[in-house]
This record gives structure tokens, C-alpha cells and sequence, in this order.
């Protein structure tokens, strides 16, 4: 018998993407872990494993208030990798969510129905 694959979904209860994410995977059967990294965080080195699946660029959600609110500085020190990372450990709230994780691998970013169905199915 096969074992079911583990899903973790990364991200903060109050998001309405998050919500809609969770209920999509309730309403398909589809168990899942929540991670709510406002409460539990995020580390250096779940963010280092995320980056092997996604790019930076993509992990990072610059059209939230989160990023808007920032300061130059702290924007600018996103450009690097390490000073992204350490953004995203200190204002986990930019990290662009749900982060899903099938098995120890980033699967998919954000929701839409029609990629949850491909990748759930």
C-alpha cells in the first residue's frame, strides 16, 4: 500500500488566500498540516529548502502591504539572498502564501483551483 503524501501549507490563518487554499484542500480530501508561520516562524534553514524548489523572486510577494510598508533599506537588502532570507525570518508575512509542500518540496505558491486539481489529483 502507498504511503499518502505529506502536505504542509505555510502561511497565516487571516490571509484569504491561505483560506481559500485550506478550504479548496478540505472540501477535496486532501490532509494537510498548517503552519502558521506568524505564531511558529519561519528558519533559515526551511527557507534555504524552499529556495531549492522555488526562486527567490517568487517567494518573495512584492504586491502585499508587507513589502509596500518597507523601507528602502530593507528592500534593498532584499535584493541579496541572505538578506532576503533574514527578511523573510523577521517579516514572515512577505514570503508570498501559502507556501504548499508535498513530501519536503515546494509544490506550488499562492492558490488557484485549476493547479490545485492538477497537482491533488
Amino acid at each position: 500500500m502507498a504511503k499518502a503524501a505529506k502536505t504542509v501549507v505555510y502561511g497565516i490563518p487571516n490571509c484569504d488566500t491561505v483560506k481559500k487554499a485550506c478550504v479548496w484542500l478540505e472540501e477535496h480530501g486532501v490532509e494537510f498540516e498548517f503552519h502558521d508561520f506568524k505564531k511558529a516562524g519561519v528558519s533559515n534553514a526551511l527557507v534555504q529548502d524552499w529556495l531549492k524548489d522555488v526562486p527567490l523572486d517568487q517567494l518573495i510577494n512584492k504586491r502585499g502591504t508587507t513589502w509596500r510598508g518597507l523601507s528602502d533599506v530593507h528592500k534593498a537588502e532584499a535584493g541579496t539572498t541572505a538578506g532576503a532570507i533574514a527578511l523573510m525570518i523577521h517579516k514572515p508575512s512577505i514570503i508570498k502564501r501559502p507556501v504548499v509542500v508535498v513530501n519536503g518540496r515546494v509544490k506550488t505558491l499562492g492558490f488557484s483551483a485549476d493547479h490545485y486539481a492538477e497537482l491533488f489529483s
